[in-house]
């Protein structure tokens, strides 16, 4: 199996601080998502997770008007400049001070950051694309000049759409008009008069007007003129003239404060967002009100408008909402929530297209893969979700939860049609289903026993009784035997449930067990338990095999209330999850830390770790604590500074007295982190990890250049493309293509095979290669339009190596799901086509019927009906025009 796993996407989290961007075509938006960037394509649906990662969470992103560049800052002041096309990282830089303003200008020259109440204005360091030499700078940041005029926070900078001046709005209650360089005439001017801190600063399209937006919901109009009641006729001294307000607006919004703010130029549109979660549209300079709309329960933290005008991304960090409305229809682009609370375990759809995430918010998650989306929250459960697995077959979802139930979901119609519930009341904390689906059981700390229900009739079957504290895990065997449970009373339990004697094997472990899990083959289980140790099973001999102990690989990073070593803190030092591989050779692992395990099940070595983490504004990632940010009051990122806030609705503490909601540590100033699933994806090529930052998704590289297999010196893309064009060696030029391993070589060669030659090929094809060319065609069969081409090889693969594949069937399992998938997904596809075509067959054949009758339409002459088969579905046009219609005949008619 390989293990080359590279983080390939972030899902589960969608926005947490910081300012929105959009691409400047408008299409893309850019969401800050803890220590990373993640990029969502409004159009085509998708969405991506750039690669690099911050020491800690990001506060200020910024784009060049080419859309190219991308510059990000965390809270320290660390920025990362990455080119977006090519999603690598040219430069690391540090502005040594916290960023809180930032804006590129529109030449794309130039870019204003606010650090503090400083503002510093650089030069855009210079790319590959745009530098002459092709060649990236030596000293890539150089400052043009500094302003200290501010005496508090800059909040926000806008430049001049002719990149000579900029503004900035300050929490010191006023805004500054500032040029770029040196212009004759013209002074720093101050525009003062609000009486909180501002907001926003903009200017008009046509540059003669200011708009400025202060946080008590005051908007004021800024225009150079001279002072009022001054005599048109008089001649102006340019000593009169100077920036005055011309009108004053109010928001009115009751108690609620203004949050943010934006303004489109070339549409006079102004947006704002308050405290209370309503966000209003305005066209200036009238300010006549468009329509308000509340869209959170909490206060909007970010707003901003595309090129166009047409779109507003709004981002919630309290509830992690992002939000993109179209105003002139009314009607969401893009609606993304991510859990409230800490999630608790992951499971893969048997077609391994979804993933299902649960969290102590009570809340189920479904996330699309391939385009990083969530399709459908269930809310029905009233208490945290502690476990959720899949049947085997169909699209039904089983979750326990800390309420006292267990449903069942359809993902189909996406309703919950069954639930299942105790005699007494019972939190259950785990959960298993049978293979088949008739069977679900659940264990619960309340109670020592496993009760089992039927899903047909929801009846609870029987409570298993023989364990004497309370059930931590529970897994069925792949074939549906047997079922094996976990207790803290230091013992596994083997019970034969479909026999007569329900009788149970006891295994004796040395701590309390944390998580079970069968291997596919049902011949082994692996037992993780509190000591550390991971302990794998013969399920026919109920005799311990082998075991790894794992304290040493799991333990890494010290959390801020650690007094010991990460070496030397019990807490971390176990695993809370773990699964095997599809092909059962390998064993994944992840607990209260920020490593994940990869271990090999023959060998017990740990072939890979992985860093879950490296954002040191969680806690537990760093591997030694300075001794700086320790106070008299114990360390200082457990402090709670809300009532030294400067703002006074950021200093009330609204939270009920001792209330503390899913995550424990959601109340202190850093969470924790941990990882608390990780589960396989069906096809073998990928895994997912549920963890504080959100679902982190590994995968193979899938786009190998050359990845050469049993090479030698006289094979060559020449020499292959000589066997197959001279030659005509078809099997021996596949052959030479798969060596080399070079995806175009094999595509030329495989398509050129002649479909009447297929059966012979694959009968004389080396086996050692049959798993590969399996994958290839059931590839070929999802993309390739050549349908029946691809089948015939499906078929001719099966009817040849059937006896092949069925010994091998543990290698080649993922090779044959990825078949199964791509002859399901061509079935369902002529299935549509088929009943979209059916309204247009039932049309031509009223018309032949008119020709019969004498009643001949225009444009259909020369058309013949043949006989029909009595299922007008499966008919295509193709079919009644094959014989007697010319093609200029039915040119119309498409």
């Amino acid at each position: 199996m390989k293990t080359d796993f590279k983080f390939s996407n972030l899902l589960g989290t969608v926005y947490c601080q910081g300012n929105l961007l959009f691409s400047p075509d408008g299409t893309h938006l850019y969401s800050p998502v803890g220590n990373k960037v993640t990029v969502f394509n409004l159009v085509d649906n998708k969405s991506y997770t750039l690669p690099f990662a911050h020491r800690k969470n990001i506060s200020r992103i910024g784009l060049t008007p080419q859309g190219n560049l991308l510059l990000s800052i965390d809270e320290d002041g660390q920025a990362v400049l990455t080119h977006v096309p090519r999603r690598v990282v040219l430069y690391h830089f540090s502005f040594k001070s916290r960023v809180t303003a930032l804006s590129f200008s529109p030449s794309g020259r130039y870019f204003v950051v606010g650090l503090g109440r400083k503002i510093e204005v650089w030069h855009v360091p210079s790319t590959p694309d745009s530098n002459a030499a092709g060649d990236l700078e030596f000293a890539p940041f150089v400052r043009h000049h500094t302003h200290t005029q501010h005496f508090d926070d800059v909040r926000h900078i806008e430049w001049s759409s002719d990149s000579r001046f900029f503004l900035s709005a300050s929490k010191d209650l006023t805004a500054r008009i500032w040029s770029l360089n040196a212009e004759e005439g013209f002074t720093p001017t101050v525009l003062s008069g609000h009486r909180q801190g501002v907001v926003g600063a903009w200017f008009s399209k046509d540059q003669e007007t200011i708009y400025t937006v202060s946080k008590d919901g005051a908007v004021f109009d800024w225009q150079y003129t001279t002072k009022p009641g001054h005599d048109e006729d008089e001649m102006v001294d340019e000593s009169d003239m100077q920036w005055r307000i011309v009108n004053r607006h109010y928001f009115m919004q009751n108690s609620a404060t203004l949050r943010c703010a934006a303004f489109h130029p070339e549409s006079n549109l102004l947006v704002a967002g308050f405290s209370n979660g309503i966000f209003g549209l305005y066209e200036m300079p009238d300010f006549n009100m468009i329509h308000t709309l509340s869209i959170s329960q909490n206060e909007i933290d970010f707003v901003t408008i595309n090129k166009s005008g047409e779109w507003l991304a709004f981002g919630a960090s309290k509830l992690g909402q992002l939000l993109v409305w179209e105003w002139q229809s009314e009607s969401y682009i893009l609606k993304q929530q991510g859990h409230f609370d800490s999630m608790n375990a992951l499971v893969y759809s048997p077609d391994g297209q979804r993933i299902v995430t649960i969290a102590d918010d009570g809340k189920i998650k479904v996330w699309d893969i391939e385009s990083g989306f969530c399709i459908v929250t269930f809310t029905e459960h009233t208490s945290g979700i502690t476990a959720c697995e899949f049947a085997k077959k169909g699209n039904v979802l089983f979750t326990a939860s800390l309420d006292g139930s267990i449903r069942a979901w359809d993902l189909i119609r996406y309703r919950n049609f069954k639930t299942f519930t105790a005699a007494e009341r019972l939190s259950f904390s785990c959960m298993a289903v049978d293979p088949s689906g008739e069977v679900v059981a659940a264990g619960s700390i309340d109670s020592f026993d496993v009760h089992i229900w039927s899903v047909q009739t929801g009846q609870l079957l029987d409570r298993l009784s023989g364990h004497e504290g309370p059930v931590s895990s529970l897994a069925f065997a792949p074939n549906g035997g047997l079922l094996v449970s976990g207790s803290w009373d230091r013992t596994a339990r083997i019970w034969s449930i479909f026999n007569r004697t329900q009788t149970s094997e006891p295994l004796q472990l040395q701590s309390d067990v944390l998580d079970i899990a069968f291997r596919p083959d049902s011949l082994q289980i692996a037992i993780s338990t509190l000591d550390g140790q991971l302990s794998f099973w013969s399920v026919s001999e109920a005799q311990q095999i082998s075991g790894v102990d794992g304290r040493r690989d799991v333990s890494g990073g010290r959390r801020i209330t650690d007094r010991r070593a990460a070496a030397n803190v019990a807490g971390t030092k176990s695993f809370n999850t773990i699964r095997y591989s599809m092909d059962g050779s390998c064993l994944l692992a992840g607990g209260n830390s920020k490593y994940i395990c990869l271990y090999s099940v023959t060998t017990m070595v740990l072939l890979k770790k992985f860093t879950v983490s490296v954002n040191l504004s969680l806690s537990g990632t760093q591997e030694f604590l300075n001794s700086k940010m320790l106070t008299e009051a114990g360390p200082s990122g457990l402090l709670d500074e809300q009532g030294e806030a400067s703002d006074l609705e950021d200093r009330i503490d609204r939270s009920l007295p001792g209330s503390k909601r899913g995550d424990p540590s959601a109340r202190r100033g850093k969470p924790e982190v941990r990882v608390t699933g990780v589960a396989f994806s069906p096809s073998g090529t990928s895994f997912c990890a549920a963890s504080t930052e959100g679902l982190l998704i590994y995968s193979l590289d899938s786009t190998v250049q050359f990845d050469p297999f049993d090479l030698n010196m006289e094979i060559t893309p020449a020499s292959t493309l000589a066997v197959l064009e001279q030659e005509k060696d078809y099997l021996k030029a596949l052959v030479m293509a798969f060596r080399l391993n070079e995806a175009g070589l094999i595509q030329r060669v495989f398509q050129a095979i002649p479909y009447t030659d297929i059966g012979l090929v694959v009968e004389h094809f080396p086996t050692v290669y049959v798993a590969r060319l399996l994958r290839y065609v059931a590839a070929q069969t999802e993309q390739s339009p050549h349908v029946e081409f691809c089948l015939l090889w499906i078929k001719a693969l099966v009817d040849k190596h059937g006896a092949w594949l069925t010994a091998n069937r543990g290698k080649v399992d993922v090779e044959l799901r990825v078949v199964a998938r791509a002859v399901a997904k061509m079935k369902d596809e002529i299935r549509r086509l088929a009943d979209e075509n059916v309204y247009m067959v039932d049309y031509l054949i009223g018309q032949a019927k008119d020709k019969r009758a004498g009643d001949t339409p225009d444009g259909i002459e020369g058309l013949e009906v043949k006989a029909l088969p009595s299922t007008t579905k499966e008919v295509t046009i193709d079919d009644m025009m094959r014989e007697d219609a010319s093609e200029e005949e039915w040119i119309g008619l498409e």
